[in-house]
């Protein structure tokens, strides 16, 4: 019972280093991300929704579902993120519904989980479990057979009327969340699938469509809204090609029933609902189509848009009075054009309600995006057109693909629109007309590589400058003037000890050239990421702020449509090698054609300027394809600067492709050993290789099989986590109480494999050495729901790896989070030392191994994890994980040691600094690095060495990015903020004139002692 706080008392002065109050914000930044607008259904796209209070006032934000599962309120004015709810991997958002000020949403596998929030605070308002999510109606995408409806009753909150799985229909009180009547079809096997619904005060009308051969047909039936009794229940005669997004519920007041309209053969076709679904199907006639555009507005005011046969769009609308639906205008100038790209379509209100229609496209004479705004209630009810071009900059944020609309009627035929855009590059813009109000790049929530670049030091950075003597002297000449202030700074300096310190906030990261430069403690550094939209960013480390961005280019698949998938960022050019830094991106495009590249792309980190000069500054960035098919590996090597990439046919292609990297990589050639994966996915296996010279091409090397991994068949390789050798390894061992020593089992080949088996819930960890294939270290943990979430980590001779344990197979084992830490180490018994770094793996003694193993329980599950680096690898390395309830929090290596004991420590035990082996794992808040940040759903953790060697920086992203710097040891290289260096030189001079005054009287008192001996 004395365990823990006798450890907590232990670990006070590691803790101390912990973040300080103060610190919070100077030290580390949180970007908060909501993730890139889902927007391939009105149900989920995003929306402008106004909420009006009791003094006539109105409040609005902007409400999106994303593509990171998270239902988000976006605040109009600046950009900021008002409230979000960030679901469950397991819990996806499949739609949301506006109330007056709340919203209601989706999410599950067939709608399994209904929730409603406060429109502008996010309060949650009700959550309610509609089925059990293993149950649910599995479908791409994850919308089909799931619908919202709202019905206004004398609650200050509306009944939410939800359609799941396709068959089942609930009436929920808007209050408690309690069901109030349910329906489910008859016959759920058959081949009718319900997938919108729509309501008046007494009837709910449920679509669907029932499949045959050749096309689906429509199905409706007619519900009691206050019973839920089926009233009707009919096939609708039509021929529906593409299914949901060809038919459109509208309804244009409460006062007339709703209508059905779809795209059926080139026309539009409507049918009037009511109870007993008797009307019959009208068509219009008049026009050829090619489709049918619901911009937002059907349900509360039957306005949809559709496309005629040369492109052209018209508005239609409900009438009121008529047997169908009307067009009431067509958009000028919208058919097909070379001078035009496609247009795209969107519908909003004002704050009175009425309904605004835009048409935004590309125009390629102007160079700039063009929005035309038919506004159906001006000009006497006839309607008109307001339009607008704004300076949508295409080159550095993609391409348009979605806009959400505000508008203000400013009186006459005065219309103040707000465009809410969504680009290809997952970048959010608003813009008030042709003004950009704000920009987020919500394109970082989906990060695939991340890498830190070292800066230069101002000095050298200058130093690039070419420049003539005479000019040098001018120069210096000139920097004279500079000569008192520095004399004075450095006066007070000296005097005051008001010197820079890790806490202080960093000076501007430009000098006069206007490139960064590095701090004086090296925590300001370029973080090169690369995301999932073909993005490339450098990234301030010190304040988050984007430095620089590029848009991938697609080369020859621009014309068939691509996407750039990020594989992995190499530095290839550092500060050391006296020139500016130079990363490549190694990504894989993939066309919709099908075939798969492997594209390069090469830029300087420090202004994202394209280092092989082919796209020119500002432009798309254009890559280098190096290989015509899919990439199956790469390796980077460090020391030559090389990267190695491997095709399907198991060849081998550098970069850069010159005669000093083939040389380069000829001298090691024979050396290299490549651990690959092959097979299919659900089969993969580990399989070795050695590099050999290409007979048939004089200059290319291939990869040979040389060894398969004896894993069980049934196992299929889910990760192979690779170590980072590039830190260098300060202490070869460990001596214990007895001074004997414990070398460690540095094998530069290790490599962990994480692997499921298919016919068990089991995982297995294995270190394997590449070099021949032979385990090191084996476990096999349990899966969750037959699903393997292994987080591992592998630095020089320690292992530590993160799973839950769901099952309980014996005494002493328990249900929970486990971390287990593994270290490895040279022989059987100390003072064993067999050379492991030089050893080759072919020799006997590299199997000579004694593995020290414990598993601990941690209070929350782990998303990801990462050990420490410094510069010259003495400070301790400590754990860095990213906990499920949004933490990141360091553990220090401390209490993972796997030789803490099981007892009271001996003292030789306790000479080591080793504590009493507890199972749990202390959840200790000074540990918590993010302290009050909510840092969402961390997907890796990066760490990076300061040239402080007592200090790390710290990056980790996911929905969110999070960075801090981190001093497992504590800062024992740099001075205290508390150091009061006047009162030591104070001190020291006081001293120094005492003794410049006694020293005389001293002599004096020697020379009359001598006279009277």
């Amino acid at each position: 019972m004395f365990i823990l706080p006798a450890l907590l008392v232990f670990l006070l002065p590691g803790l101390a280093c912990a973040l300080h109050e103060s610190e919070a914000g100077v030290v580390d930044w949180h970007k908060t991300l909501v993730g890139v607008p889902l927007a391939y259904s009105p149900s989920i796209a995003p929306a402008f929704h106004r909420v009006h209070d009791t003094a006539n006032t109105t409040r609005s934000v902007i409400l999106t579902a994303t593509g990171n599962n998270v239902l988000a309120a976006l605040n109009p004015v600046d950009g900021s993120v008002a409230w979000r709810h960030v679901f469950e991997p397991e819990d996806p958002v499949t739609a949301f519904r506006r109330g007056e000020d709340t919203v209601a949403a989706l999410s599950g596998p067939g709608g399994a989980t209904l929730r409603s929030f406060n429109a502008l605070t996010g309060t949650l308002l009700l959550e309610t479990r509609l089925h059990d999510p293993s149950t649910g109606h599995l479908s791409e995408p994850v919308n089909v057979g799931t619908s919202l409806a709202l019905q206004a009753t004398d609650s200050s909150h509306p009944d939410i009327i939800v359609l799941t799985n396709g068959h089942s229909v609930r009436r929920i009180d808007g209050s408690t969340g309690g069901m109030k009547w349910g329906w489910t079809s008859a016959d759920q096997t058959s081949l009718v699938m319900y997938t919108d619904l729509a309501t008046t005060s007494d009837t709910v009308y449920l679509i669907g469509f029932a499949k045959s051969i050749q096309s689906n047909t429509l199905h409706v039936s007619s519900l009691s809204a206050i019973t839920g009794q089926l009233i009707e229940d009919v096939d609708v005669p039509s021929h529906i090609a593409d299914g949901p997004g060809d038919v459109i519920t509208l309804t244009s007041s409460s006062s007339v029933p709703p209508r059905l309209a779809w795209f059926e053969r080139g026309a539009i076709r409507s049918m009037l609902l009511t109870p007993d679904l008797k009307d019959k199907p009208a068509s219009t006639k008049e026009a050829r189509y090619r489709r049918i555009i619901d911009v937002g507005l059907a349900t509360e005011h039957g306005i949809f848009v559709a496309i005629q046969g040369d492109g052209s769009s018209r508005v239609f609308k409900v009438d009121e009075d008529g047997p169908g639906v009307n067009a009431i205008w067509e958009f000028a100038d919208s058919a097909d054009s070379n001078h035009y790209a496609e247009s795209i379509y969107s519908g909003g209100l004002d704050k009175d309600g009425y309904p605004y229609v835009a048409r935004l496209f590309w125009s390629h004479a102007l160079g700039k995006a063009t929005a035309h705004v038919f506004v159906p209630h001006l000009a006497e009810g006839n309607g008109l057109v307001a339009g607008f071009t704004f300076p949508f900059d295409t080159r550095t944020h993609g391409i348009i693909n979605h806009v959400a609309i505000d508008n203000v009627h400013q009186g006459g035929f005065q219309v103040l629109t707000r465009l809410f855009l969504t680009t290809t590059t997952g970048a959010v813009q608003l813009w008030q007309r042709d003004t950009l109000q704000w920009t987020r790049e919500e394109g970082l929530a989906t990060i695939a590589a991340a890498e830190y670049v070292e800066l230069p030091e101002e000095k050298i950075v200058h130093s690039h400058r070419a420049e003539a003597f005479l000019e040098r002297v001018v120069r210096h000449v000139k920097d004279t003037k500079d000569l008192p202030s520095y004399l004075t700074a450095f006066v007070n300096r000296f005097l005051t000890g008001s010197y820079e310190t890790p806490s202080t906030a960093l000076p501007s990261a430009a000098n006069t050239s206007g490139l960064m430069t590095r701090d004086t403690f090296g925590f300001r550094k370029i973080i090169v990421v690369a995301t999932a939209f073909g993005k490339i960013y450098g990234l301030d480390s010190t304040t988050g702020d984007i430095v620089w961005g590029r848009v991938l280019g697609l080369g020859w698949a621009a014309e068939v449509g691509a996407a750039i998938v990020p594989v992995k960022i190499c530095v290839t050019r550092t500060v050391a090698d006296g020139d500016t830094p130079q990363v490549v991106v190694v990504t894989q495009r993939r066309a919709e054609n099908t075939l798969v590249d492997t594209v390069l792309f090469h830029v300087d980190a420090l202004t994202g300027e394209d280092a092989r000069h082919r796209s020119p500054s500002g432009e798309i960035l254009q890559g280098l394809d190096i290989i015509s098919g899919p990439l199956v590996d790469l390796f980077f090597l460090p020391g030559k600067r090389v990267i190695v990439l491997i095709d399907e046919f198991l060849g081998l292609h550098l970069y850069p492709d010159n005669d000093g990297t083939h040389g380069a990589f000829a001298k090691v050639a024979s050396s290299l050993y490549l651990p690959l994966r092959a097979g299919s996915p659900g089969n993969r296996r580990l399989v070795g290789h050695k590099v050999h010279p290409n007979p048939e091409i004089d200059g290319r090397y291939f990869a040979a099989p040389l060894w398969t991994t004896a894993f069980p068949a049934s196992e299929d390789i889910l990760t192979v986590v690779r170590p980072s050798n590039a830190q260098p390894v300060a202490s070869l061992g460990k001596v214990l109480g007895n001074r004997t020593t414990l070398y460690k089992y540095l094998n530069p080949n290790l490599l962990a494999v994480v692997t499921a088996s298919k016919l068990a819930s089991k995982c297995s960890i294995y270190v394997v050495d590449s070099v021949k294939g032979s385990v090191i270290y084996h476990a096999t943990v349990p899966g969750v729901d037959g699903v393997c979430d292994v987080q591992a980590n592998l630095v020089e001779n320690w292992l530590v790896y993160y799973y839950y344990n769901g099952e309980v197979d014996g005494p002493g084992q328990t249900k929970g989070h486990m971390m287990v830490s593994v270290e490895f180490y040279e022989g059987t018994k100390p003072d064993d030392k067999i050379g492991s770094s030089d050893i080759s793996s072919y020799s006997n003694k590299s199997m000579e191994v004694s593995a020290f193993e414990q598993a601990f329980l941690l209070p929350h599950g782990v998303t990801a994890l990462a050990s420490t680096s410094t510069k010259f690898g003495m400070t301790t390395k400590d754990i860095i994980v990213a906990t499920q309830n949004h933490q990141i929090q360091t553990i220090p290596h401390r209490l993972l040691d796997p030789r803490r004991p099981k007892r009271k420590p001996t003292n030789e035990e306790m000479e080591e600094m080793l504590v009493q082996y507890d199972p749990l794992l202390p959840y200790e808040t000074r540990a918590v690095l993010s302290h009050k940040n909510q840092v969402a759903n961390v997907r890796r953790i990066v760490s990076s060495p300061a040239l402080l060697e007592s200090t790390s920086i710290v990056l980790a992203y996911g929905l969110d990015l999070f960075h801090t710097r981190v001093s497992p040891s504590g800062t024992f290289d740099v001075l205290s903020e508390n150091f009061n260096k006047a009162q030591l030189i104070f001190t020291v001079s006081g001293l120094l004139a005492a003794i410049i005054i006694t020293r005389p009287m001293v002599r004096r008192k020697r020379l009359r002692e001598k006279w009277y001996q």
